[in-house]
């Protein structure tokens, strides 16, 4: 196959051997098979912003900060040099949120380099030795899909303990490991502490698993009563990462339109279809 451009600097340098082949595309990014100090690994080469489809990245990138305050005042008045740096900042921001995920004890891929944009990273395989499967993949029994949403949501919790939500959690997102779930894709997500959205998002990101692994069984409202639940620990600084959640909350003075999410979560699902289907 030809040489991805963004993959030619690593290849002279030798941080990647050999480009074995394209392995999924997303939103942000396109990922390869490709291998890496005798390895195989997968390498993530971000899109340039007017080839992403993320929507609303203003939600998610709210609360961020540059270390320099001169990059952070070009990136306000949307400078040519503020628009560079804004770039750089999405991109790291994936590598920045895996170590800070993996010290809190979350299941995600290990990272090994990360230069010129591209992120190289553990390549999650099944128990074949093959590249993992999506969720979405997977076929499940009701005994095997509530086991998975309750590993899930303990991760989501150690996440949010953290301080950080995933903000895109989906079954597009979690690939089923040899030795079970693993997330990826973090450039979207956000600082629990710095960012209004962030109850919102959270809900929405618990809905999505609640919705795909339990289905529509639930009253309308009961997928987010988990995130609900888990946010209002949070927010009393009474969340820890074994904290027991009992998916019955009864919500405090603070309301969430719920309809309005439900929606929001259909949309977002049947976006992710036609996008799928059109692959």
């Amino acid at each position: 196959m030809r040489t991805p451009s963004g993959l030619i600097s690593l290849l002279d340098q030798g941080i990647i051997d050999q480009v074995v082949r394209p392995l999924m595309s997303g939103k942000e990014a396109q990922v390869y098979l490709v291998v890496s100090d005798g390895e195989e690994r997968v390498a993530k080469v971000y899109k340039d912003a007017e080839h992403r489809s993320f929507k609303h990245r203003a939600d998610y990138t709210e609360g961020r900060r540059s270390k320099s305050s001169r990059d952070e005042r070009a990136m306000k008045k949307g400078s040519k040099h503020g628009k560079a740096q804004e770039e750089e900042a999405w991109r790291c921001a994936e590598v920045d949120m895996i170590y800070r995920l993996r010290d809190a004890g979350v299941r995600v891929p290990v990272p090994y380099h990360f230069l010129d944009g591209v992120l190289v990273m553990e390549l999650v395989k099944d128990a074949d030795g093959n590249p993992a499967p999506r969720l979405g993949e997977v076929a499940m029994d009701v005994p095997t899909a509530q086991k998975t949403f309750d590993f899930l949501l303990r991760e989501v919790v150690k996440m949010l303990c953290a301080g950080v939500v995933h903000g895109d959690l989906s079954d597009f997102n979690v690939l089923m490991g040899a030795d079970g779930p693993v997330i990826i894709d973090f450039p979207q997500s956000l600082d629990a502490a710095g960012n209004q959205n962030a109850r919102e998002i959270l809900l929405r990101d618990v809905g999505n698993l609640n919705r795909f692994l339990l289905g529509h069984g639930a009253p309308e409202d009961q997928p987010l009563k988990h995130g609900a639940e888990m946010w209002e620990k949070y927010a009393r600084g009474e969340l820890r990462p074994d904290s027991t959640l009992t998916g019955k909350h009864q919500g405090s003075e603070t309301r969430v339109d719920l309809r309005g999410l439900i929606r929001e979560l259909e949309a977002d699902e049947a976006d992710e279809m036609r996008r799928r289907g059109g692959r």
